[in-house]
C-alpha cells in the first residue's frame, strides 16, 4: 500500500507469476481491507488501525478518566481514527475535552499557541494523539515551538518515532509517554547472523555505513554513506571487535522486532503455505516421484489452505490467517522515558489482546512506573471536581455529559460514594445523617413520662386528681349540710368521681403505646366523659323541675326526685357503650409506627381505626354538652340562693369553647403533640367542670358557713 509504506509479499502463480493468488501485507492497516467480498485473497499480519483505537479506548476506561482532550491529523487516517475513537467513547460515557485537528505543512491553519492556550485551560490531564505516519515528523517539529504542559500522552504506535526524535523539547514534553505498540518477537537465528558479519567480506556493502552508526555509534572505514546523519556528530572509526558484538540498538531492539517481525512472519507465512501446496500437489498426482516440472495452482486452493491451517514458525509461535479476522489483534502498551542523557528507555507495563474475552482484554502491571516523571499517581481527568458523599450529579445542560454540577441529597436520601447518579433512600427507619452520605436509625417519638411535656401532664392529672378526691371526701363529711343536699348530692357525688377518672385516663395516653392500651384509652375516655356530661345535664334538668314543679296544677311534680336523673344518666351513658362496642368490633384502634410523617422521627402512635367512630364519640359528648349548657343557661335566673345553673352555664361554656378548639388543634398535629392536645383538652375541660360547680360551694361551707343553713336556701320575696 503507498501510504503505508509497507513492503508487499505477493505470489502469484508459480508458472506465470501474472494472476494473482494471494496478498499479505505486513503494514497495511486500512479497515477496508477487512471486506473479504472486495479482498477475497488478502491477509496481514498486524491487526487493523481500528482495534488499536479499541485498546486506547479500554486503557482510558481502566484509570477511570472521562475527560480526555484529542489531538489528530488532517488525512483520511487521522480523521477516521478520531471519528472511531470519539464513537466509542461515547458508549462508555467519556467525553472529548477538545479535538484539534493538525493540518500538514501549514502553520496558519493550525495555531500552535491556539493549541497551547487550548492544553493549558483544558482540565483534562490526558491527551490521546491519533496521527499518521507522514504526520509524525511534522507534528514533532509542531510541538518543538513552544513549551506544552505536563500531560499524560497516549499515543499510537506509528508515533513511536518520537523515540528518535532529534528536538531536545519533545524529549521533554513526551517524556513518559503511553503507546500502544504492534506485537514483538524474536526472529531465529538473526543474532547469530548479525553478529557472524565480518567487515572484510563486505567492503563495498551500502547497508553497512548507517547500520553501524545506529548499533555501534561508530562509523565503517572509507564507507560510503547513502543516507545523511540524522545528527552532526563525528563518530569514531569503527573496529572489527566493535562491529555487531557489544552494542545493541535500544530503539530497534536488534533481538525483538516489531516491523520487521512482521515482514519475517509474512514471508515465512507464505513460503509454507506455497510449501505445503506444493508437497500436497506432489504427493497426489506422483506419488512414486518427487519432481515436476510444471505446478499450477489455482486461487482458492491458496485460500482454502492459508485460512484453515495454523503455520507453526521455528520460533514456536501459531499464526492463524482467518476468513473474517487479522491474524492476531494483540498489543503491547509500553512506556517511554528519556533520560537527561539523551537515552530512551521502552518498558512494557501491559498489554491489550482482543482475542481473549471481553473484561479480560487489558492487563495493566500496576507495580510498572505507569506516571512517571511528571505524576506520581494516577492523575484525575475531568470536567469539574467530582461530588463528594452526600451529593449527586445533576445534567448542566450547556454542557457536554462529563459536565455536571452536584447538588444535595434530598432529606431522607444518602449517598456513599463519589460522583453518584443518583441518592439512595434510606428505609422507614431510618434517616440521613448531617453529612447525608450514611443511614442513621430514626429517634423514636411518643409521649413518654420522661419527657418535660409528659412529666408536666402526668402531674397535672395526679394533683387534679387528688383535688378531685379531696373535694369528693368533703362532700361525703358534709352529705348533710343544705348546701350538698341541694340540687341532688348523689349526682355531685357521681359527677365527682366521673372527674376523677377523666384525669386519670389521661395516663392511659402517656407512655409507649400498646395493643390494651391503644384499645382503653378512647373508649375510657368516650365513657367516663359521657357519665360526666349527662350528670351536669341530669343536675340542670333536676333544676328546672324543681323549680318549675311549685307552680301550681305542674305535671312535673312526680319527676321530682333523684330516680329520673339516674335514669337519664345510664340512658346517655349506655349509646356511649353502644357506639364504643360497635367500634372495637368493627375496626379496633392499634399502635402504629409513623414513619412518614417526620422524616427524623419514627412516632409511635395508636391508630384509631375508624375516624368515624373517633369523632362520633366526640360529637355525641359535644351534643350532651350544648343540651348542658341550653338548659343550664334556661336555668341561671331562678330565685334560689343555691342554683347552680349560673356555674354550669359556665362550665358548659368553658367545655364546648376547649373542644371547639380541640377539632382543628388535633387535625393539625402530629407525633406526641397530637396526643398533647387530647390530654390537654381532658384535663381543661375536666377542670373546668370541678372548679366552675364545686369549688364555689367548697367556698360556702368553709368560708361562709353562714350561708350553709336552711333558712338562707330560699330567698325571701
Amino acid at each position: 500500500m503507498p501510504q503505508s509504506g509497507s513492503f508487499e509479499v505477493i505470489f502469484g502463480n508459480l508458472t506465470t507469476l501474472g494472476e494473482l493468488c494471494g496478498l499479505i501485507s505486513y503494514g497495511s492497516r486500512d479497515p477496508v481491507f477487512n471486506d473479504r467480498v472486495q479482498f477475497p485473497s488478502f491477509y496481514r499480519t498486524v491487526p487493523d488501525e481500528l482495534s488499536e483505537i479499541d485498546g486506547i479506548v479500554e486503557l482510558i476506561k481502566h484509570f477511570g478518566w472521562k475527560w480526555v482532550g484529542l489531538i489528530v491529523s488532517d488525512d483520511e487516517i487521522g480523521l477516521r481514527a478520531g471519528k472511531h475513537f470519539e464513537r466509542e467513547m461515547k458508549k462508555d460515557g467519556i467525553c472529548l475535552a477538545f479535538n484539534i485537528r493538525i493540518e500538514l505543512g501549514s502553520i496558519a491553519s493550525t495555531d500552535p499557541m491556539k493549541t497551547r492556550e487550548i492544553l493549558n485551560r483544558s482540565t483534562a490531564n490526558v491527551v490521546v494523539l491519533l496521527v499518521s505516519l507522514r504526520f509524525v515528523g511534522y507534528i514533532l517539529f509542531f510541538f518543538a515551538m513552544f513549551d506544552m504542559p505536563e500531560k499524560i500522552w497516549i499515543v499510537s504506535s506509528t508515533f513511536l518515532r518520537v523515540l528518535d526524535t532529534a528536538y531536545p523539547q519533545n524529549r521533554i514534553i513526551f517524556n513518559g509517554i503511553l503507546a500502544l505498540s504492534i506485537q514483538q518477537g524474536e526472529i531465529p537465528g538473526f543474532r547469530e547472523f548479525l553478529h557472524g558479519l565480518n567487515l572484510s567480506e563486505c567492503p563495498d556493502g551500502i547497508l553497512f555505513p548507517d547500520v553501524s552508526e545506529r548499533l555501534s555509534d561508530c562509523k565503517l572505514p572509507n564507507a560510503i554513506k547513502t543516507t545523511p546523519s540524522g545528527t552532526n556528530i563525528s563518530l569514531p572509526q569503527c573496529t572489527e571487535s566493535e562491529f555487531f558484538q557489544e552494542y545493541d540498538l535500544p530503539i530497534n531492539e536488534t533481538l525483538n522486532f516489531r516491523i520487521s517481525y512482521g515482514v519475517y512472519t509474512a514471508v515465512y507465512t507464505m513460503a509454507l503455505a506455497l510449501h505445503k501446496l506444493n508437497m500436497k500437489q506432489t504427493r497426489a498426482s506422483h506419488p512414486d516421484r518427487r519432481e515436476r516440472q510444471h505446478i499450477n495452482f489455482k486461487q482458492w486452493q491458496l485460500n482454502a489452505l492459508i485460512q484453515s491451517k495454523d503455520f507453526e514458525m521455528t520460533s514456536g509461535y501459531k499464526i492463524h490467517l482467518n476468513v473474517k479476522k487479522d491474524p492476531s489483534k494483540y498489543y503491547e502498551i509500553v512506556k517511554c522515558f528519556f533520560s537527561e542523557e539523551g537515552g530512551v528507555q521502552t518498558v512494557k507495563v501491559g498489554s491489550f489482546d482482543i482475542s481473549r474475552p471481553d473484561g479480560n482484554q487489558l492487563s495493566v502491571n500496576s507495580s510498572a512506573d505507569l506516571w512517571g516523571p511528571y505524576f506520581t499517581k494516577c492523575p484525575p481527568s475531568r470536567c469539574n471536581e467530582p461530588c463528594t458523599p452526600g451529593h449527586r450529579k445533576s445534567k448542566n445542560e450547556r454542557k457536554p455529559p462529563c459536565c455536571y454540577n452536584c447538588v444535595p441529597c434530598a432529606e431522607g436520601e444518602i449517598s456513599n460514594t463519589t460522583d453518584t447518579q443518583s441518592c439512595i433512600k434510606c428505609s422507614e427507619n431510618e434517616k440521613s445523617n448531617k453529612e447525608q452520605n450514611g443511614c442513621i436509625p430514626k429517634n423514636i417519638n411518643f409521649l413518654s413520662y420522661e419527657d418535660t411535656l409528659g412529666a408536666t401532664l402526668s402531674f397535672i392529672s395526679f394533683l387534679c386528681t387528688v383535688t378531685c378526691t379531696v373535694i369528693l371526701g368533703i362532700f361525703i363529711k358534709y352529705r348533710e349540710t343544705p348546701i350538698v343536699r341541694a340540687n341532688n348530692r348523689y349526682l355531685s357525688c357521681l359527677l365527682l368521681i366521673s372527674l376523677m377518672l377523666c384525669f386519670l385516663c389521661t395516663l392511659l395516653f402517656i407512655g409507649r403505646p400498646t395493643q390494651i392500651c391503644c384499645l382503653l384509652r378512647q373508649v375510657t375516655f368516650g365513657i367516663v366523659f359521657t357519665i360526666s356530661v349527662s350528670s351536669v345535664l341530669a343536675k340542670t334538668l333536676t333544676v328546672i323541675i324543681a323549680f318549675n314543679a311549685t307552680k301550681p296544677g305542674s305535671k312535673l311534680k312526680k319527676y321530682v326526685g333523684t330516680q329520673l336523673a339516674i335514669i337519664l344518666v345510664i340512658v346517655c351513658s349506655l349509646v356511649e357503650i353502644v357506639i364504643s362496642a360497635v367500634w372495637l368490633a368493627s375496626n379496633p384502634p392499634f399502635p402504629e409506627a409513623d414513619t412518614l410523617s417526620d422524616p427524623d422521627y419514627i412516632i409511635l402512635l395508636c391508630n384509631e381505626g375508624s375516624g368515624f367512630f373517633f369523632f362520633c364519640i366526640i360529637g355525641y359528648i359535644g351534643t350532651l354538652a350544648l343540651l348542658s349548657f341550653i338548659a343550664a343557661f334556661l336555668a341561671k335566673d331562678f330565685p334560689d340562693r343555691f342554683n347552680e345553673a349560673k356555674n354550669i352555664t359556665f362550665s358548659m361554656l368553658g367545655f364546648c369553647s376547649v373542644w371547639g378548639a380541640f377539632v382543628p388543634a388535633y387535625l393539625s398535629s402530629k407525633g406526641s403533640r397530637m396526643v398533647a392536645v387530647e390530654i390537654f383538652a381532658i384535663l381543661s375541660s375536666s377542670a373546668g367542670l370541678l372548679g366552675c360547680i364545686f369549688v364555689p360551694k367548697c367556698y360556702i361551707i368553709f368560708l361562709r358557713p353562714e350561708l350553709n343553713i336552711r333558712d338562707t336556701i330560699v330567698r325571701k320575696q
